[in-house]
């Protein structure tokens, strides 16, 4: 169910309680969202305001989100006119799905300045727009709207900015009785014109705003309405809008999610008594809300993210594999170069026999157990000395070329071998996993560098890092790519802390903080460097440990490539549910 006017009055409702609150940061994890750290009423709460085109939102959450190290430019301007204001008021455009924020807040002067942020939650036309009220004019907006994309309305910093498009429908919660009557009979007279009879909930919908089809169903089954016709029952039907429309007066919401009979799930603010389902009910419209999203956006641009690197790593190999065919065969003609040598011997040895203008002669083969006869050809314009030189070039030419051939396809398997250990990286990456791989593709070459302008180089230079606690409270740093692998062990980790990895499987550095721990800790770090490498679905995994000393990345090798001595070797069947068990930690170089 697609959030409508009745939901976001719902969750402004909720919402006006961060009315004082203080804005301590603001983040922006994704292209579409904003995050506000509000301090409410002695408690710290986040706020998510989301313009994303699948999932637009506006609500509390408890959800951790990973921040880009590098903020972007309407985060930053965020920052600078709301980061330490207050929230004077929250309020919802009539039943539209349009809230505005109203923000005061100090300037660099010590003068004070209101802006106003308009969050407009309306499918991909969804946006997040920053106006100074005074002028009306934009600062920015999370989308940028040009005249060739829209030529109603234009969002860029410096324009006027200019509400959606009016639907002309009539609120709910001003229209009275007679002005009902009055839509009533004009669509009854319309059918009786000879059209179809209007279905009864799609009337509902084209005539009153911030009602969803699914709450316009309820009130058709709360009205016993089909058709709208002349033998329809008014005043049941108009008691029936009645009921909700007090309820929505009162602030009388009962947030739900309901699992309907086939399966599909819907969220409301109020009862759907018409479905035949399970319904949970929430005690907040925002954790009601929470629960139906979900981390799906998140999920969403993770699939994304990841499908595209794994499509690109993915083809990169498969070029790979046909270049290693081809120079196996080029490899497979190489090794005939014995041939040549041997007809290069023969013609030496018989050079009393050849003259200049033969094309071939035909010589027993002493190289032949059987000594047989062998032709060969020769070129009429050379020599009979010159003919025996041709084949011992033509030999030490495919001679040379061997060692070339069998580097080119030592270097293209090294390369599909870097390939599937970040292909496996991708499997358990998160969004900035994903961002830290592309990065590495791009330090690598392997990628083009798609940022617009110059990017600046992070305050500090660390990724993100995964710290599981074992069950005797030790720390287990893991890293999930290539980058924070090398981060985990050649600078987090001490000479005499313990690294554990996947023997010849691509798969995560791990690296216990501690020089004494039990063998509970140990096999807890084994389970992790198995679960997370390319056999976290197979059993009896082999995990090489040893100390972080005798751990070395050789020079000029690629990200993430170490070689290690004096390990031994644990064997552990990978448990999802004993991994989840163990606290994590995530620490991010956030912006």
């Amino acid at each position: 169910m697609a959030l409508d006017g009745i939901v976001t009055r719902a969750l402004v409702h909720e919402l006006t309680q961060a009315t004082s609150a203080r804005i301590n940061k603001i983040h922006q994890p994704t292209e579409h969202e904003i995050i506000f750290h509000l301090r409410v009423r002695g408690q710290n709460k986040k706020l998510l305001l989301s313009a994303n085109p699948t999932y637009p939102r506006i609500h509390y959450t408890e959800q951790t989100h990973s921040n880009p190290a590098e903020p972007p430019m309407f985060c930053m301007l965020m920052r600078k006119h709301c980061e330490g204001g207050f929230i004077e008021r929250i309020e919802q455009v009539g039943m539209e799905r349009i809230v505005h924020i109203v923000v005061r807040q100090r300037d660099e002067l010590g003068d004070e300045s209101v802006k106003v942020i308009i969050i407009e939650l309306m499918g991909r036309h969804s946006n997040i727009i920053l106006i100074d009220p005074a002028s009306n004019q934009i600062i920015d907006g999370i989308h940028h709207l040009t005249p060739a994309i829209n030529s109603y309305r234009i969002v860029m910093p410096g324009f006027q900015y200019t509400a959606p498009p009016e639907q002309h429908k009539h609120n709910p919660l001003e229209i009275d009785k007679s002005a009902f009557l009055a839509l009533w009979d004009q669509a009854v007279t319309e059918a009786a014109d000879g059209q179809e009879p209007t279905r009864a909930s799609s009337w509902l919908v084209q005539h009153m705003s911030g009602i969803s089809p699914r709450i316009a169903e309820e009130w058709a089954y709360r009205s016993n309405l089909t058709l709208l016709t002349e033998n329809s029952d008014t005043e049941q039907a108009w008691t029936a809008l009645e009921s909700i429309v007090q309820q929505l007066l009162d602030h009388q919401y009962t947030p739900q999610l309901i699992e309907a009979e086939d399966g599909r799930m819907f969220f409301s603010a109020l009862p759907l008594t018409h479905l035949q389902g399970e319904a949970k009910l929430y005690a907040e419209m925002s954790t009601c809300m929470e629960a139906f999203y979900g981390d799906k956006a998140v999920r969403d641009m993770v699939k994304q993210r990841v499908g595209d690197l794994a499509r690109f790593l993915q083809q990169e190999r498969n070029k790979n594999e046909k270049k290693i065919a081809k120079l196996q065969e080029t490899l497979e003609d190489a090794n005939a170069a014995d041939r040549y040598r041997i007809m290069g011997e023969l013609l030496f040895a018989s050079l009393h026999q050849l003259k200049r203008g033969d094309s071939e002669i035909e010589l027993m083969n002493y190289y032949d157990e059987n000594c047989g006869m062998i032709t060969i050809s020769l070129d009429p314009l050379l020599s009979p000395s010159d003919n025996a030189q041709r084949y011992f070039k033509r030999y030490n030419k495919m001679k040379n070329s061997i060692l070339v051939v069998e580097q080119q396809i030592s270097e293209a398997k090294e390369e599909n071998r870097y390939y599937d250990n970040l292909l496996q990286q991708l499997q358990d990456a998160n969004i900035q996993d994903a961002q830290e791989i592309r990065e590495e593709l791009v330090e690598q070459g392997l990628l083009r560098d798609r940022s617009k302008r110059t990017k600046r180089k992070r305050k500090d230079n660390r990724p993100t890092v995964y710290t599981y606690t074992s069950s005797e409270g030790i720390a287990i740093h893991v890293g999930k790519n290539n980058i924070q692998n090398e981060y985990v062990t050649n600078r987090l980790a001490h000479p005499n802390d313990t690294w554990l990895h996947t023997k010849d499987i691509p798969g995560s550095h791990v690296v216990i903080r501690s020089e004494q721990f039990s063998d509970v800790t140990l096999e807890e770090a084994a389970q992790l460097a198995a679960y997370f490498s390319q056999a976290k679905h197979s059993s009896l995994v082999p995990v090489d440990y040893t100390l972080i000393r005798h751990v070395r990345k050789p020079n000029g090798s690629k990200p993430g490539f170490v070689i290690y001595e004096r390990q031994k070797t644990l064997f552990i069947t990978p448990d999802a549910d004993r991994i989840a068990k163990l606290p994590l930690h995530v620490k991010q170089s956030n912006s």
